[in-house]
This record gives structure tokens, sequence and C-alpha cells, in this order.
């Protein structure tokens, strides 16, 4: 295959090259409501290997697909939210944060461009979902054209799993031959590592499942699509996704427990105290008794945690350049909210804690609010649990691929549901008995 490489950093593929100019294509012109499909094409079929150099700037596909999305928003003027809410506000407060305390923190050039990168992939997908998905019925539209993509990509990734040969290693970025730990072959598809294929499957999950809820929904496809996205946890061999799917579905579950959340809330902070006091060692050594796959790094998540707390005094501030002179284990932080205070100090961590603490603030008032229907309250949920299974995975991995698209694309649904407007009163269904006789009855339908 065709590709060129200037400087041993640059790598594109012709194929690549034509696939993500296409779908950059599609993303101008499409109609708003057809927006997403590009995206989560390149999401779900594009590596983070295929990237080019730009005046030293460092741009992968999805970077250059994210300056199409906002080519289209300016040149067609959709730029208009209805609302710039507390989410909007927290995240730029933590992509400002985070950037200025990484460049004070290593004194360079280079940290600040690399910090910036970072900053355009927040903001930038961040907010071109939330001018691209406005409403309710965005959300859900989104969401059934990830369920038609994420059906092919775990026939790849079983396909993997079953030759042990990568087919998306021809983009660069992905080994030809997977990973194997312990004789069981851990399929990463065109994600960065085999933790962050299952982390989209596992965090996928309970958007898909959502569907079933909703108004016109094919049961056929959700029924299917769910497959699919467990596949792709399954395949993925790490216990890390295996339990944020686990907990996404547990999540789900409590919709009938949501008018108590505070209390279980409180039962779950009560748990974490008694665990401390009986347990001999620091209660996130328990981590290490979470265990679906042979050759668990448990202990090591742990250890992280405690050699953070440990050493708070060296990098609360603004960040560590490096946490391996602790301990060598620690050259990798596989932690995001460590990793977050690594980076940009403990008022980077907190505002990236508060960032998901005001998206599922945001979940619970959607969900308590008179005037939205119950599959628009049912969506909001299942927003809410997917956030859920990104929070637990968040303990074991870092977002350094096309995960994160999906995260912002999720935060920017929980805001589009929380500033949905009332709707007419002749439309809207006067009660949960009244939604749930309606939706039994209704036919299912792709639209």
């Amino acid at each position: 295959m065709n590709s060129f490489a200037t400087d041993g950093t640059n790598f594109i593929t012709a194929a690549g090259l034509t696939f993500s100019l296409a779908m950059a294509l599609c993303l101008l012109l499409v109609p708003r409501r057809y927006a997403a499909v590009p995206i989560f094409i390149l999401v779900c079929f594009m590596t983070m290997g295929e990237r080019i150099l730009v005046f030293g700037l460092n741009f992968t596909m999805l970077r250059i697909l994210l300056l199409f999305g906002w080519v289209r928003v300016l040149a067609r003027h959709e730029y208009h939210v209805p609302k710039f809410g507390p989410l909007d506000a927290v995240v730029v407060g933590w992509t400002i944060v985070r950037t200025v305390n990484y460049t004070l923190l290593w004194g360079t050039t280079a940290a600040f461009i690399n910090r910036l990168g970072y900053a355009y992939d927040i903001i930038g997908a961040y907010f071109l979902f939330r001018f691209l998905i406005r409403d309710p019925k965005d959300v859900t539209r989104a969401i059934r054209y990830l369920a038609l993509f994420v059906m092919p990509l775990a026939l790849f990734m079983l396909l993997e799993k079953l030759t042990a040969r990568n087919v998306f290693s021809v983009f660069g970025g992905v080994p030809f031959i997977p990973e194997m730990r312990e004789g069981v072959v851990r399929c990463q598809g065109p994600f960065s590592h085999p933790i962050l294929a299952g982390t989209f499957g596992a965090t996928s999950l309970p958007l898909l499942i959502a569907l079933w809820w909703q108004p016109r929904a094919s049961r056929l496809l959700v029924v299917f699509a769910t497959l699919a996205v467990l596949v792709i946890t399954a395949t993925a061999g790490s216990s890390g996704p295996a339990l944020a799917a686990f907990a996404g579905i547990l999540a789900l579950c409590l919709w009938a427990m949501r008018a108590h959340m505070r209390i279980l809330r409180w039962g779950c902070l009560i748990a974490v105290v008694v665990l401390q006091v009986v347990m001999n060692s620091p209660v996130w050594f328990v981590l290490a008794r979470f265990s679906v796959f042979s050759g668990s790094t448990g202990w090591f998540r742990g250890f992280l945690i405690d050699q953070a707390v440990r050493h708070i005094n060296e990098w609360w501030l603004i960040g560590t350049q490096s946490a391996a002179a602790w301990h060598p284990f620690l050259i990798d932080v596989t932690n995001q909210y460590i990793a977050e205070g690594f980076c940009g100090g403990i008022i980077a961590m907190a505002l990236f804690i508060a960032m998901l603490a005001v998206a599922f603030r945001s979940v619970g008032r959607s969900v308590r609010r008179s005037h939205l229907e119950m599959p628009s309250k049912r969506l909001a949920w299942a927003l809410g649990a997917a956030l859920f299974a990104h929070a637990v995975t968040f303990i074991s991995v870092t977002y350094f691929d096309q995960n994160f698209v999906m995260l912002y694309f999720l935060l920017a649904s929980v805001s589009a549901v929380a500033a949905a407007q009332p709707v007419a009163a002749s439309t809207q269904v006067t009660s949960e008995a009244d939604s749930r006789f309606a939706l039994s009855f209704s036919e299912p339908a792709i639209q």
C-alpha cells in the first residue's frame, strides 16, 4: 500500500487519506441530523496511527475531521446552543487549567504545543457536538447511527480473535498480531490498546440499550447492537472494560431507585469508610480483588493510587514531570484521575472530577423535570449510566485514542437533554404508566 513519511513521525496511507477526506467531505455537506455519521465512522474504523505533521503540529485524521466540522459550523451559522450552562463552563475551565499548569510544569514551547493539541481535542469535540446535537431527538438519532457501526466493528474484532490478525494494522498505529496475555488474545481493532477497545464497547452499552425505550426504535437493531458491543468488550480480554460494562448495566437497573439516589450515595460512602476501617491496607487496594480475565493488574491500580497519595506534596501544585522516581512501575500512569493530577496539579484533577459531577447532576435534574417526556427521561438516565461506566474505567486507563470523542459526545448529549424545552401539552405523555403503555405498543422502525 502506498504511504509516505517525511521524518519518521508522519504516517499516512493513500487508503487512509482517501477514506478520511471522504468522511470530511460528508461532514461538510450532509444535513445536521446526519452530521454525527462521519464522526462515528472514523471513530469505529480509523486508527490514530494515520497522522501528518503541519508546522510541527500533530494532526490525526480525527483532528482533521474536527477541523472540517468547525468549518461546517461556521459556514452554516450553526454555532448556536440553547444555553451556556455549568457543564460548558467547567469543560472550558478544566481545559485552561490543565494547559497552563502543564506548560508551567515543563516550561517549554513543546509542552505548550502539546497541551494546545489536547485543548483542541477537548474544546473542538465537545462544542462541535454541542452545536450539532441540540435536543433529545438529536441524541437518540446519533445513538441509532452508532448502533449501525458497532456491528461491523464487532465482526472485525471477532475475526481478530479467531485469526490473531488485526486488519486495521494497514492504517498504522496498531499491531498486525494482537497482544496475548496468559494465552488470551487481547483484541484492539482500530483502538490504541486492548483496554481502550474494550472501553469503547463497555461505555457504549448503556446508550444502545437506551434505544429500547425510545419511540419508533427497532428492537432488532437494539439486540444486535448490544450483542456487538458485548463482543467488542469481551474480545478485548481486559478486566477493566468488563467491570465498566457491569457498572453501566447496574446503573441502568437503578432506574427504579432514581428517587432514592441520595440515600444510595451516602450508603456507598459509608461502605467505603467501613472498608477502610476493617481492611489491613488502604481501601483502594480493594481493586486488587476485582478480576475478570487472567493476568489482571488490579493490584497495580491500587498501588498507583497509594503512591499518588503518599507523594501528594510533590504534585499537588502543578503536577510532576515523572512519577517513575517513586517506583519503576509508575512510568505507566493508568488512571485518568491520577494522570490529571500529575499533569496539572490538584486543581486540574478537581475540575475533571467536577466536570463528571456536574454532568451527573444534570442527568438527575433532567430525570426530575416534569415537562420531559418519559422516553427523554430514560435517555437521560442512560447517558448517566454510560457516564458512570466512564467514571469506573477511568480508574484503570487513560484515554489517548479516539475514545475522547465518545466521552465528549456523551457530555454534550447530557447538556442537550438538560436544555430540552417543554413540548406542546397535546403531545406530552401525562404519566409514566401512559408512557410505558404507549411504548409497549409502538411499531419498531429505524429512523
